[in-house]
């Protein structure tokens, strides 16, 4: 998570934290607050969604279209309504209903005394710029790898740790777990 976090801080030329606080009427402490806040529940739905079936696949598809990446490397995409548009999008891929989206947004409220309601609208801006980094993160692992011949070793290393549940170090036992669990239903 801190990879993906440093990432999003230093998204947009290194003024992420200052846009989202320019764009939500917050200070730039506070939309850093806001970040750390709500990556890790974010990070959490896509540890969910990659674990159903046709999960990673999908995660996969939608990160090498490359079209994310300008939510961390265009300054004024935190402003347009697109990124609005995509980061619902992706909130209901990751955290599943607005319900959902709703209680997100009300325990970072209590973790950084934020308004709720500004979290509410900060979270898709902030999905969107989670996918642009870890969009950005796979196609530099893939042009990484296929330089150093090593196929998509990049990618597995930014995904290793969403895929560890058990933390040994080792997908392996992981995904023929999780593999296993499809294969019964």
């Amino acid at each position: 998570m801190t990879d993906l976090l440093q990432a999003i801080l230093q998204a947009q030329g290194g003024n992420a934290p200052k846009n989202l606080a320019q764009k939500f009427g917050v200070s730039d402490s506070q939309a850093t607050s806001a970040i750390h806040a709500l990556l890790p529940a974010l990070l959490s739905g896509m540890q969910r969604n990659v674990q159903q079936p046709n999960g990673f696949e999908g995660l996969l598809g939608a990160l090498s279209d490359g079209h994310h990446q300008r939510y961390v490397d265009e300054g004024d995409a935190v402003f347009q309504e697109e990124t609005v548009r995509e980061g619902n999008g992706i909130l209901g891929h990751l955290l599943g209903s607005k319900d959902v989206s709703r209680q997100v947004a009300s325990r970072a409220a209590a973790q950084t005394g934020v308004g709720e309601d500004v979290l509410k609208q900060m979270l898709p801006v902030v999905a969107s710029m989670l996918m642009g980094s870890l969009s950005k993160q796979t196609q530099g692992g893939r042009t990484m790898a296929a330089a150093s011949g090593g196929g998509a070793q990049g990618l597995m290393g930014m995904l290793t740790p969403m895929l560890d549940q058990n933390k040994d170090g080792s997908v392996v036992d992981d995904v023929f777990r999780i593999a296993s669990g499809f294969l019964k239903r």
